[in-house]
């Protein structure tokens, strides 16, 4: 079985996707004025890591915005399913819902199904993390087949500041061919 590995510098593909309220945007460009994206796949609303995930990266939000970076999250969830959620999550980044099992495949994410009707009534994606630069490339990607691997949001957010401040390269662009 061969799977779909994203390359570090390629060219983030368009995802439009609409939040609760309606709004709809395309996921790999940034807004209110910022040049990055922080795209955050998590699993859906049946994912308690997820989260604490989702409300610890709010505190880091901050931060990110002095650097310029936009933060958003997506999960294969229903408009439904991202309502019930929201009672559980303080977040301050918008929250998109309906990321297709396509779109999963496109992005490289480990893909799951539920252990249980009571988990969820559908495939769903593993975690990932993808900043997304200026040029719409894929600067920093984060990929899990679980969720219990994830980026220690410290060290991710002070990386973050040091590669905006320092101009660092993309990294792991070596081709094997």
């Amino acid at each position: 079985m061969t799977t779909f590995k994203f390359e570090a510098g390629s060219e983030f593909p368009s995802i439009s996707k609409s939040t609760l309220e309606g709004e709809t945007r395309d996921l790999s460009k940034p807004c209110a004025g910022k040049d990055w994206q922080m795209l955050v796949v998590y699993r859906g609303r049946h994912c308690p890591l997820c989260t604490r995930f989702l409300n610890e990266l709010t505190h880091f939000k901050t931060r990110l915005d002095a650097i310029n970076i936009d933060i958003v999250a997506v999960s294969g969830d229903s408009k439904a399913q991202l309502k019930e959620h929201t009672s559980r999550l303080e977040v301050n980044f918008p929250l998109f819902y309906g990321l297709s099992l396509d779109e999963m495949k496109s992005l490289g994410l480990y893909i799951s199904h539920p252990r249980s009707e009571q988990e969820t009534d559908h495939p769903f994606a593993e975690p990932g993390l993808y900043i997304i630069n200026e040029q719409g490339n894929l600067q920093v990607v984060d990929i899990s087949n679980n969720p219990f691997v994830r980026p220690d949001l410290e060290n991710l957010v002070s990386g973050l500041e040091w590669i905006r401040s320092n101009h660092y390269p993309i990294r792991g662009t070596y081709s094997y061919s």
